[in-house]
């Protein structure tokens, strides 16, 4: 990065940078503090007025030199929902497809995972939630608590198993 930085500051110095440049040296900066996917870096070029052309061809060298790598990014955006917002395999392809990625890439890399993390995942949101959740009769909680997991993601399956676990657990306590 110090180097890209180097060979922006010479390249002003000569007399200045053409505006594809300019874009190109700002994309390689942002795709080496964090992955990208190309949707979001061809959107911040548009946002910087770049043409088209010029986009694609900053999205394709970016893409030569690896700064940006389609597989790579849907691992990384996989394992961070599921391990740190807890989403479920439904929101996480959801997002995943708004960025224009191959659906074979998002199922291969699902495929990649452990079959329980999301079960895990799962179970540690509805045990905290549990605690918090408000409702006149446990029906009632149980039905709050069956909305909240559907909403980050986990299929109605996914959550009855896991509800039907925690009611065994609670029967047994």
């Amino acid at each position: 990065m110090e180097m890209e930085m180097e060979i922006e500051m010479e390249m002003n110095r000569k007399g200045g940078m053409s505006e594809e440049e300019k874009a190109y040296a700002r994309m390689t900066r942002l795709c080496s503090q964090k992955e990208c996917a190309p949707f979001d870096i061809a959107g911040k070029l548009q946002g910087m007025g770049l043409p088209e052309p010029e986009r694609d061809r900053i999205v394709d060298r970016l893409r030569r030199e690896k700064y940006i790598d389609e597989e790579r990014f849907v691992r990384s955006y996989i394992r961070d929902k599921l391990r740190f917002d807890k989403w479920g395999r439904r929101k996480i392809a959801f997002y995943l497809k708004q960025k224009q990625l191959p659906q074979e890439l998002i199922e291969e890399a699902f495929s990649e995972l452990p079959t329980d993390s999301f079960e895990e995942s799962l179970q540690s949101i509805l045990d905290r939630k549990w605690k918090t959740v408000k409702g006149r009769s446990d029906r009632e909680k149980r039905d709050k608590l069956i909305r909240y997991a559907l909403s980050r993601g986990y299929s109605p399956d996914e959550v009855t198993a896991c509800m039907k676990k925690m009611q065994t657990e609670e029967d047994l306590q």
